[in-house]
C-alpha cells in the first residue's frame, strides 16, 4: 500500500467509519515495529524477510521494490465487510502482502455492513481469482472485481462534479452522466403516461434504480452484475434533482456551413420549441420521404416529434436555411444500452450533402458520449442513407429482414476530438 495515506479517501464520515479508520491506524502502528524486529537487510540484495501472512504461516518472501506502472495492472474491486474496527485494516494487510497498492477507497454504508470500493494497482502476475481469495480470507464477501483503466484514476468528488457540470449545461447529458456515474448499465427513460403507478420518490433494489423526472416520467437504471448501494442511489437522485431544478436547457451554439453549390445552412441543436417548425417541414416532405424515415403510417409522423425533440431521450441537430426554415433533422437517441441514429432531409435538400453533414456530427457526439456503436434503421431501398453511412469510413455491419435494413457502425476506434457543452459555448 502506498505510504501516503492521503490517497485513501473515505467518503463516509459517520462514527462507525471513523472507528474503522482508527482501527486501521492502530493496526498499522502495531504492525510496523514488529517488522523492524527482524534481521537488517543483507548486504548483497538489500532485501528483508517479511513476517507471517494473513493465514499465520511464515512466507519467507522478500520485500520487493515498489510497483512501476508498466509492470502493474489497475483493478476496481468492491467487497462487503462488517462495519467494525479493524475490518478495513485486515483488507489492507491482505492486499499489502501481495504488493497491491491502494490508490483510492470509497465506502458505501449498508444497514448491516459496509461496501468498500477500491482502485488498486497490482503486479501483472496477480489474477482476479487470487485477489478475491485473499480478500475472502481477510473477511470480505460478495467481492466483485474488474480491470480498470487510467480514466478511473480521477478521484470520485472530481468526477461527480464534472458530471454535474455537464448535466447543468445540457439536459441531454443526464442519461449519459448516470451511465458514467454507475458504470455499465442499461438506462431507459419512460414518459409520464408509461411510468404508471411508480412511487413519486422513486426507489431502488439490488438490480434497478427508479428515478422520477420533472415531467412525471421515470428513468430506470438496470445493472444486474453488481448490486446498487444506498450511496449510489443518493448520488443518482442528486443528479436528477439538479436537472429538475434547472429545467429545459440546450446549448445554443451554432455553425454556419457553405454547401458545395454555395448555399449556406446553419446547424444547431434542436429542442421541443422546434416542434411547430418540424411539423411544417413534414408538410413539405413527400410521402415516400416520410415513410423511409418513420417506417409506419405517414399520418403518425407528427406524433413522434415531441419524443424525438426532447433532450430526455437524446440529442437532435437541425439544419436551418437562411430563411429560418428547418430543412433537415438528425437524431441521436438513447435506446437502453444502445444508441440509434436517424435522419430526415426535406426532398428539396436531398443529395446536397446536408444529411452527411448531420450524420458526421451525430457520430462525433456518440463518440464523445462513450458509445461503442450506433445503428440506423431504414429501408433497403434507401440508397441515400446507405451511402451516408458508408461515407463515415467506419466498420459497418448490415442486417436485413423483410425489406428493413439495420446498419451498425462500430465507434471504438474512431478518433474524434471531445468538445464538451461548455467548450462549445466558449467557441461559439
Amino acid at each position: 500500500m502506498s505510504p501516503d495515506m492521503s490517497d485513501v479517501t473515505p467518503v463516509n464520515h459517520d462514527r462507525p467509519a471513523r472507528a474503522r479508520i482508527k482501527g486501521l491506524v492502530t493496526r498499522a502502528a502495531s504492525w510496523r515495529p514488529r517488522r523492524h524486529e527482524h534481521a537488517p537487510p543483507t548486504a548483497d540484495t538489500g532485501a528483508r524477510p517479511t513476517g507471517p501472512d494473513e493465514d499465520g504461516a511464515a512466507t519467507g518472501r522478500q520485500e520487493a521494490a515498489p510497483l512501476r506502472p508498466e509492470q502493474s495492472v489497475l483493478w476496481r474491486m468492491r467487497t462487503t465487510v462488517r462495519d467494525e474496527p479493524g475490518t478495513l485494516a485486515a483488507l489492507c494487510t491482505a492486499l499489502a502482502h501481495r504488493r497491491v497498492d491502494i490508490l483510492s477507497l470509497q465506502t458505501h454504508p449498508l444497514a448491516d455492513g459496509t461496501v468498500d470500493e477500491f482502485l488498486l494497482r497490482a503486479p501483472q502476475e496477480a489474477t482476479a481469482a487470487e485477489l478475491t481469495r485473499a480478500i475472502a480470507r481477510a473477511g470480505g464477501c460478495d467481492t466483485w472485481i474488474e480491470r480498470a483503466d487510467t480514466h478511473d484514476l480521477v478521484d470520485a468528488p472530481t468526477r461527480i462534479l464534472g458530471l454535474a457540470t455537464r448535466t447543468a449545461l445540457d439536459a441531454a447529458e443526464l442519461p449519459l452522466a448516470l451511465r458514467q456515474l454507475l458504470g455499465r448499465c442499461t438506462i431507459r427513460s419512460l414518459p409520464a403516461k408509461a411510468a404508471g403507478a411508480a412511487p413519486v420518490e422513486g426507489g431502488f433494489d439490488d438490480t434497478e434504480l427508479r428515478l422520477r423526472t420533472p415531467e412525471g416520467g421515470l428513468i430506470t437504471v438496470e445493472r444486474p452484475y453488481l448490486p446498487f448501494t444506498p450511496t449510489e442511489f443518493a448520488r443518482a437522485r442528486a443528479l436528477v434533482e439538479l436537472d429538475t431544478r434547472l429545467g429545459p436547457r440546450v446549448p445554443r451554439g451554432q455553425d454556419v456551413l457553405t454547401l458545395p453549390e454555395g448555399n449556406e445552412i446553419t446547424v444547431r441543436r434542436a429542442d421541443p420549441s422546434d416542434v411547430a417548425a418540424a411539423k411544417e417541414m413534414h408538410e413539405r416532405c413527400s410521402q415516400r420521404t416520410l415513410s423511409m424515415r418513420y417506417h409506419g403510417p405517414v399520418g403518425d409522423a407528427d406524433r413522434y416529434l415531441n419524443h424525438l425533440l426532447s433532450p430526455r431521450f437524446g440529442r437532435t441537430l437541425a439544419a436551418q436555411t437562411a430563411s429560418g426554415r428547418i430543412a433537415a433533422l438528425g437524431h441521436l437517441l438513447w435506446d437502453g444500452d444502445e444508441t440509434e441514429i436517424a435522419l430526415l432531409v426535406e426532398d428539396g435538400w436531398q443529395r446536397r450533402g446536408v444529411g452527411s453533414e448531420l450524420l458526421g456530427r451525430l457520430v462525433a457526439m456518440a463518440v464523445e458520449a462513450g458509445c461503442e456503436s450506433v445503428y440506423a434503421v431504414t429501408q433497403a431501398s434507401n440508397t441515400g442513407m446507405v451511402a451516408a453511412m458508408r461515407g463515415l469510413g467506419l466498420p459497418l455491419d448490415y442486417q436485413i429482414e423483410e425489406g428493413t435494413l439495420v446498419i451498425t457502425a462500430r465507434l471504438d476506434a474512431t478518433p474524434v476530438a471531445s468538445r464538451l457543452p461548455y467548450e462549445q459555448d466558449a467557441q461559439a
